[in-house]
């Protein structure tokens, strides 16, 4: 790794869009656990509700292939035609540095990059949902997408399915308060380790 001595753990969720791993994500870091959120940069255009530096650090395409150049990812990758995605060096010292672990909300290849990076202090957990026609029902549920970009997210999770076996752990949301509460005891029982 080419940035500062490792110095926390790492828990990685992953999962196609749609199968609430964000929900889960976000349930985890209200338990008064010593984890903070790492935020991810993209090149895609905010959503209505979301913030800069909140939800994402928000770049252009050309911004974004600065910092690649300049090596100050972990980990990225152009999930669609100019749209960037990637995890920022600068976050993870961040989290780091206030004495926390950090916890990722990552797609599925980002997931399994960033497992090889961290390695034994990192734990990955891959979220799927009990099928793919209810991670298209939960996608239109959002209301955020249109059905050009559901068809996408669609055939993009088909094949993100294929990584389950490389995550650590297989966390079917089927009950959502179900996956919730084994989150969380996974979580617990890794970072006691």
């Amino acid at each position: 790794m080419s940035f500062n001595q490792q110095e926390g753990k790492c828990v990685i969720f992953s999962a196609p869009s749609g199968a609430g791993k964000t929900t889960i994500v976000h349930h985890i870091l209200q338990q008064n656990l010593p984890l903070a959120f790492s935020i991810s940069a993209t090149s895609r255009a905010p959503r209505p509700v979301e913030r800069d530096g909140k939800d994402y650090h928000y770049m252009s395409v050309t911004e974004f292939k600065q910092q690649i150049d300049a090596d100050a990812f972990v980990e990225w990758e152009e999930v669609y035609e100019n749209q960037f995605y990637g995890t920022l060096k600068s976050e993870i010292e961040r989290i780091w540095s206030e004495g926390k672990h950090v916890i990722f909300d990552v797609d599925v290849v980002g997931g399994v990059n960033l497992k090889t990076a961290f390695g034994d202090k990192a734990i990955s957990v891959f979220v799927k949902a009990p099928s793919v026609q209810a991670l298209e029902d939960r996608l239109r549920t959002r209301a955020t997408e249109t059905d050009e970009s559901i068809a996408r997210r669609i055939a993009k999770a088909n094949m993100e399915m294929d990584f389950a076996t490389e995550f650590d752990y297989v966390l079917i949301n089927d009950d959502l308060e179900t996956a919730k509460a084994e989150a969380f005891d996974l979580i617990t029982t890794f970072l006691k380790s």
